[in-house]
């Protein structure tokens, strides 16, 4: 299955779930990438000692798992393109949605 994450908050437990449930889908066989997009932007930045949200990205990253950033939602908070993600448009989020077979959101 082709799973779409689109994380819309910058909250350590629901960034550190979606990332859960990315790290779990893939695991057991499935594509996934999960679109940041609002405060999900700033889910690399989030320090949090019961939810290690870095921890948890860098297991989706190493399972394969593709990260995307809204190119406005940086700009917007007066970042840039992240190292662990390319940055995106709507037109790419329209894309995913329309390529997965499910699209979840969190936030």
């Amino acid at each position: 299955m082709k799973l779409a994450i689109i994380l819309n908050s910058s909250d350590p437990e629901t960034a550190w779930n979606a990332f859960r449930l990315g790290i779990e889908a893939l695991e057991n066989k499935h594509s996934v990438k999960i679109s940041l997009l609002g405060k999900g932007v700033e889910c690399e930045n989030i320090q949090d000692e019961k939810f290690d949200v870095q921890k948890m990205i860098n297991a989706f990253k190493k399972r394969n798992g593709e990260i995307l950033a809204c190119g406005t939602c940086l700009e917007l908070r007066q970042k840039k393109e992240s190292k662990i993600c390319p940055i995106s448009t709507m037109k790419d989020l329209l894309k995913l949605i329309e390529e997965s077979d499910k699209a979840l959101t969190f936030g």
